[in-house]
């Protein structure tokens, strides 16, 4: 076990619910965050410590005990609606005055492999970041802006596409047809692998660096996305038989975590799934 022993997990969503009971599970005390007051009976149920936080790019609301931590998790995504990217950031700024004022030592952020850009190449970390998506732009100013800080250690943990409960790949383009690029890699990370990932950074204590999370294996979009489909028994997407731009996502930092994926081969995987 670890000698950090607390773990403050802000946005008890998809990934961080599950980090959070995960954690739980080999013996640390996780604090975890929700926006309404309707869930946090939810997380006091899987004896996660619960607090009402909200950071909005005018106004904030926390309690300073959910701070008092050894690590800080950061789980929360640009939201989605065009046009609310840009608040991103502001936000980002907020929670870090908050983690700077309690002394935090660590806080893990998790962001997304939507800061590099279709470069036709395989991109490790060592690699420059160019989004081309709104998200992907506001995600990188958030890196940004924890990096250039110097009074916390930042860790990065940049997840691929996400696959899970909830989260069927198949339904992703079931029905649809002439759709761009089939011949073009996916980039995706199972949740039982972002879990695994990061109780093995907690473990190894390997703060301070930038990891690329994603599956090593990248089948062509049309070869995984009509697996997928058809393994769950839905309509079969029609892909065009072409490349254009792409990219292939993989890690030099792995071996800092000497983690090994549990999903290995997507086509496998979904031959021999029972549940998403």
């Amino acid at each position: 076990m670890a000698e950090l022993t607390t773990v403050s997990i802000l946005g008890c969503g998809w990934y961080g619910m599950e980090l959070a009971k995960a954690l739980i599970t080999v013996g640390y005390q996780v604090k975890g965050s929700v926006t309404s007051s309707e869930k946090l009976r939810h997380l006091s149920a899987q004896a996660i410590q619960p607090f009402l936080v909200n950071f909005e790019k005018d106004a904030e609301n926390y309690d300073a005990l959910f701070f008092k931590t050894d690590v800080l998790f950061i789980c929360i995504p640009p939201k989605r609606a065009a046009g609310l990217q840009s608040d991103y950031p502001y936000k980002i700024r907020r929670i870090l005055n908050a983690a700077k004022h309690c002394k935090i030592k660590h806080i893990v952020f998790i962001s997304s492999t939507a800061v590099y850009g279709d470069t036709n190449a395989e991109l490790n970390e060592l690699n420059s970041p160019a989004p081309e998506t709104d998200s992907g732009k506001a995600v990188l100013e958030a890196e940004t802006l924890l990096q250039n800080q110097k009074d916390i250690t930042i860790t990065i943990i940049r997840f691929a596409g996400l696959v899970g409960p909830g989260r069927d790949p198949g339904r992703f383009f079931s029905g649809k047809t002439d759709i761009p690029n089939g011949q073009a890699p996916v980039n995706l990370i199972h949740l039982n692998d972002c879990i695994g990932f990061s109780l093995n950074l907690m473990a190894r204590q390997a703060y301070g660096h930038t990891f690329n999370a994603c599956c090593p294996h990248h089948p062509a979009k049309q070869e995984f996305y009509t697996a997928a489909a058809q393994s769950a028994n839905l309509t079969t997407p029609v892909f065009k038989d072409e490349l254009l731009k792409w990219k292939v996502i993989s890690s030099i930092h792995l071996p800092l975590l000497n983690y090994t994926y549990q999903v290995t081969n997507w086509i496998s995987w979904l031959n021999t799934r029972t549940n998403y």
